[in-house]
């Protein structure tokens, strides 16, 4: 199979430009630090196994790099470019890994210079003052003293666009739509990428074959101007076909690949291969997942597919933290199964311990025990089944609380992203409150609709999410009936480079209609506000209706609201000023009496696995003798 080819030519001398694919890579940056690990994540720096191997006959090196221009974009690209210049407190090994290091950057430099236009620009490398190119295959130099070396860049004119010739079944598309204007600057890599999208868009009209096939520029040094070409092929439209499995060794290859949902034979498309991938990876059960298409048609006109899966771990232990300087420490363990029964059926058994250091007697910590089962595709591949038992001993201001819940629910996917559920609950409440002791059975079921339109799940900075959950119950032992309504909708919106900043936002509200009073409802069940999950600055359950003698009492109705600014500083730390709010009211619409402010700042430290949040707020109107600050730690954004 011919691959396509790029390259530059003068208008009457050829030059190849290999080179121009090196832009691609980016500058190289190097900066030695020690290192620092937290639970397996490298905040900085390289562990010791990560330096490079002893070097085999060391030669040092210095390094002067003459970028020939006052231009601090392109000073700060050819500088980041070059290696020789990122690692000139390294050694290299030997005369000749001299030589080939300088050769290389070289190319690195002229690359980084087609990078921004400069096709006329030059390079001269010279080692211990003679010409790289007058260099023997096997060099010798001076010993005992770094050896120099001289980097001279010149780097010529900025070249504009001039004629843009998209052909074949490239032809008819606008050039502005892939960068390619008349005028603008040429950059090399906008004339790459052009190429690379023109195929990702013909595939996307369902054309699997797609192919480039021309992809040529050539540079009139007289007018400084660069005249692209670029031809594609984009073959037929094709749908899936059929779909094969490879390495799957406990899970049922059948089940991967109805659950892929490429077996349905609907037209070809990259994003549903790509969206099939990620599906399969949140089952848990694969460390790797690759698919790959066929390099021709069956002869029925279809696209075949193969899966290659590779197995992770199937059973797994773990442990987890949080804290809140106004609730304590909180501790969970957890042990699970990804692969139960062959189809990625899920069982995790866990326990938890919260307010540690809050309270100093062991029977007034919280106490959390469970067992959750799920079954991914359980009706067909859009379906989910759940099933839980939990137990929980809790002991919050408001109340003493024994609770067992067993709870069991289908989830359906109504679409990429609107999600309904229905299950049904029993829960046992034994419940010491400011209304006395009192016992609750109760019955419930929960209905809920979920529509997810963010861009990423653990660390949004586009699209929102939002909820809607009813909940009607009875409680047998007080022949109540009471219903729970809760909805809410997150934002996002993030502007600047790569989504440097982003302003989120939450709102949220429920209330509960109910055939008696406010003590017919489990306290488990009525409505209490402050922590750090929806007022920082107050502590877990604080904001709440009160009685005469301060008692807290829970709420019929609440309204919630917090806004964010995520202001990047780096890749990887964010700075985030934040205001909470809410109100939390005896009534089943609320009165906004006593709305509650809380307002602070917090940082987020970026990883695999979600940012990591360490929040300091206060309360701006705080309860008499209430709390006076709050400083939150834990993993993933608040909303």
């Amino acid at each position: 199979m011919r691959l396509p080819t790029f390259s530059l030519a003068y208008r009457k001398a050829g030059l190849a430009l290999g080179v121009a694919a090196l832009a691609l890579c980016g500058p190289v940056s190097v900066q030695d630090a020690a290192a620092f690990k937290l639970f397996g994540i490298n905040f900085f720096g390289k562990d010791k196994d990560e330096e490079a191997a002893e070097v085999i006959d060391p030669v040092t090196y210095t390094v002067t790099l003459n970028e020939g221009t006052e231009d601090d974009e392109l000073k700060s690209a050819l500088s980041g470019s070059s290696r020789l210049v990122q690692d000139k407190d390294k050694p290299v090994s030997g005369n000749l890994g001299l030589a080939i290091k300088a050769r290389d950057d070289r190319d690195r430099l002229l690359a980084a210079l087609y990078e921004k236009a400069r096709y006329g620009g030059t390079v001269q490398v010279t080692v211990a003052g003679k010409a790289l190119e007058s260099l023997p295959p096997d060099p010798v130099f001076p010993a005992g003293a770094p050896i120099p070396v001289v980097i001279t860049v010149d780097p010529g004119p900025v070249f504009t666009f001039g004629n843009i010739l998209l052909e074949s079944d490239a032809g008819g598309r606008d050039p502005k739509v892939y960068a390619l204007e008349p005028g603008n600057r040429a950059d090399s890599t906008l004339i790459i990428k052009a190429g690379e999208k023109i195929v990702e868009d013909l595939k996307t009209e369902g054309r699997p074959l797609a192919t480039l096939k021309t992809r040529t520029a050539v540079a009139d040094h007289k007018t400084n101007t660069v005249d692209v070409t670029i031809g594609a092929e984009g073959g037929p439209v094709a749908p899936f076909g059929a779909v094969a499995i490879k390495g799957a060794r406990t899970v049922n290859a059948d089940f991967i690949a109805d659950y892929s949902r490429l077996n349905t034979r609907r037209q070809y498309s990259p994003e549903e291969m790509r969206k099939a991938s990620e599906r399969l990876r949140q089952l848990g059960v694969f460390s790797s997942i690759t698919i790959r298409e066929a390099e021709q048609l069956a002869p029925d006109g279809s696209l075949p597919l193969t899966i290659e899966v590779s197995e992770g771990k199937h059973r797994y232990f773990g442990a987890g933290a949080k804290f809140s300087s106004t609730d304590g420490f909180g501790v969970q363990g957890y042990w699970g199964h990804r692969n139960l029964f062959g189809e990625a059926e899920s069982l995790r058994i866990e326990g938890s311990i919260d307010r540690l250091g809050e309270t100093k007697e062991i029977t007034d910590l919280d106490y959390t025990a469970g067992i959750l089962f799920t079954k991914p595709g359980v009706f067909d591949p859009y379906s989910t089944l759940t099933a839980s038992v939990k137990a929980s001993l809790m002991d919050p201001d408001a109340y003493k609380a024994q609770v067992v819940t067993g709870a069991v629910g289908i989830a359906y996917e109504l679409s990429e992203v609107d999600t309904v559920s229905v299950g049904a609950e029993l829960a046992w409440n034994n419940i010491e409150d400011a209304f006395g002791e009192r016992t609750y059975l109760t019955p419930s079921i929960p209905l809920d609709y979920v529509r997810d339109a963010r861009n990423d799940k653990l660390n949004p900075t586009e699209g929102y999410r939002a909820t809607l959950s009813i909940k009607p119950s009875y409680d047998i032992y007080g022949q109540t009936f009471f219903s729970t309504f809760e909805g809410s909708a997150t934002g996002y919106l993030g502007f600047g480079e790569d989504d440097k900043y982003v302003l989120a936002g939450r709102l949220g509200a429920g209330t509960i209609a109910a055939d008696g009073g406010l003590d017919d409802i489990p306290a488990t069940r009525r409505f209490f506000l402050g922590g750090g999950g929806t007022v920082r600055g107050f502590s877990y359950q604080e904001i709440s209706p009160r009685n005469a003698d301060n008692d807290l009492l829970g709420g019929r109705s609440y309204v919630n609201a917090n806004v964010e600014a995520r202001i990047g500083v780096t890749k990887t730390i964010s700075v985030v000023p934040f205001i909470d709010a809410a109100t939390v009211s005896a009534k089943t619409v609320p009165d906004f009496s006593g709305v509650k402010i809380g307002a602070g700042i917090g940082v987020r430290y970026l990883t695999s696995v979600g940012p990591i949040r360490v929040d300091f707020a206060v309360p701006l109107n705080p309860y008499e003798g209430g709390t006076r600050y709050g400083i939150y730690a834990g993993i993933g954004q608040t909303f």
